[in-house]
């Protein structure tokens, strides 16, 4: 009895183009993304990527809008993982900073910097969703029941190791890591009357 092998199924064309192109900047940085290297990588032909992206611009834009989806889904998995009550956004973002395993902070880390620097790069407006975004955090994080600027630090402190790694300035240790969650921990204290 001969039994089929069940494969799955590759992404849709529009995942993979984007996947691809994430992966040639990446690799090369924006001057390495054409759209027919983008088409080569995807195994999609250069009409096929036309149709859902016209351009170097759009391809860019896809990969903004796919990459604030995923942190605006992230951060809202983050914040209703915690528990509730005054803190909740805080305690999230000190997680999603330090709390993770080091590889994948840093796989995190490396593919949204390609997707940054290479969209900034470009064209500072195509980072306008990402702004939205944070935008949209920052006002969960001044609402979140903490004295003033408690909040702001976690969050500034995330963003610090976030452009600590995009250019590649410092890593910290394990111990320092453990530290400095352990510092930024004493500031979820709920503010007073």
């Amino acid at each position: 009895m001969n039994s089929a092998v069940q494969l799955p199924l590759p992404a849709d064309a529009r995942t993979r183009i984007l996947d691809a192109a994430e992966a040639i900047v990446r690799r090369g940085g924006v001057a390495a993304l054409t759209l027919e290297a983008a088409a080569r990588g995807a195994g999609v032909s250069k009409g096929g990527l036309l149709y859902h992206f016209g351009s170097k611009e759009a391809l860019l834009s896809g990969l903004l809008n796919r990459l604030a989806e995923f942190v605006a889904a992230d951060f809202e998995a983050g914040v209703a993982a915690q528990g509730p009550g005054p803190g909740q956004v805080a305690r999230a973002m000190l997680e999603w900073a330090l709390g993770l395993p080091q590889e994948e902070m840093e796989d995190r880390c490396d593919r949204a910097a390609a997707v940054f620097l290479a969209a900034f790069h470009h064209d500072p407006a195509l980072l306008d969703p990402m702004r939205r975004v944070i935008a949209r955090m920052r006002e969960r994080v001044a609402a979140d029941g903490l004295p003033d600027g408690h909040g702001a630090a976690i969050m500034a402190a995330g963003d610090g190791l976030f452009m600590a790694r995009i250019f590649g300035l410092y890593t910290l240790t394990q111990a320092e890591r453990e530290a400095a969650h352990a510092a930024l921990s004493r500031l979820i204290v709920p503010a007073g009357p």
